[in-house]
């Protein structure tokens, strides 16, 4: 009855049972209105959503659009991370913060103006559509860094000192070996806006496949069932990396949990 009260009270903190409980009683609540009142023969229910999630999940025809995604986003994470991590800590550098801090405002260019720019620039559609998402993912990565490095406190610089380090020697213990649980964090966080972007990006070049080519296809011929059900398909699969991301920095840097905990 205690536990019952708690989900009414604000400033209450829930986990464990009693919020997967809350998570499920919600969810399924959720679908038995969409699926008594929500459907109107236009908008599929919740039951014949699942059964084109079955299907579609069980053909080979998924499984190839499915790793040509996958592919290409961890792909353009990999080559973002580096880029941002080289102009994140290149802009303790005076000379290079100019360049970090612009790349901080490319966040407001939108893409579709620059589609074309882009299209000259590259040689075929893969590289077209790695080029965009790396360009979309990159502001974003850099921002989370540079916030992650200005909150440091400057008593860690002068601890260094004290250790008689040189610069150097304090970005390399400070910043960089330092923060690398953070840096995983901001990749976690990042994923999503990558498998966001990637049926957009998809659908800009349908030679190679993918969930946003299926998405597209499905869109075009106003196959709702179809739709839903890659957006289901697609929402999961960013829920489990999302999870296992999570899991696996706790992994490597055990003494997050510390922090978690608090």
């Amino acid at each position: 009855m205690e536990e019952i009260k708690n989900i009414f009270n604000p400033l209450t903190h829930i986990k464990g049972r009693t919020l997967v409980m809350l998570i499920v009683t919600q969810a399924i609540a959720a679908l038995l209105f969409w699926e008594i009142f929500g459907g109107n023969g236009l908008i599929p229910t919740p039951l014949r959503i699942m059964k084109s999630v079955v299907s579609i999940i069980t053909t080979e025809y998924f499984i190839d659009n499915f790793f040509s995604s996958l592919g290409l986003t961890l792909t353009g994470m990999g080559i973002s991370i580096v880029i941002a991590l080289v102009v994140s800590y290149l802009s303790l550098i005076p000379v290079f913060s100019p360049l970090a801090r612009f790349i901080v405002k490319c966040r407001y260019l939108t893409l579709t103006g620059l589609i074309f720019l882009f299209t000259l620039i590259t040689q075929d559609g893969h590289q077209l559509k790695l080029s965009l998402l790396i360009f979309g993912i990159v502001p974003f990565f850099v921002t989370s860094l540079l916030s992650i490095i200005e909150s440091i406190n400057v008593q860690e610089y002068e601890l260094c000192k004290t250790l008689r380090m040189n610069n150097w020697q304090a970005l390399l213990e400070v910043v960089i070996i330092g923060r690398l649980d953070q840096v995983f964090e901001v990749m976690r966080q990042n994923f999503a806006i990558a498998w966001m972007m990637i049926t957009m990006v998809e659908g800009l070049s349908m030679s190679e496949g993918g969930l946003g080519t299926m998405l597209i296809k499905s869109n075009k011929y106003i196959d709702l069932s179809t739709v839903f059900a890659i957006l289901v398909i697609i929402f999961a699969i960013g829920i489990f990396f999302d999870f296992l991301l999570k899991n696996m920095r706790f992994w490597l840097f055990p003494y997050t949990k510390i922090h978690v905990r608090k």
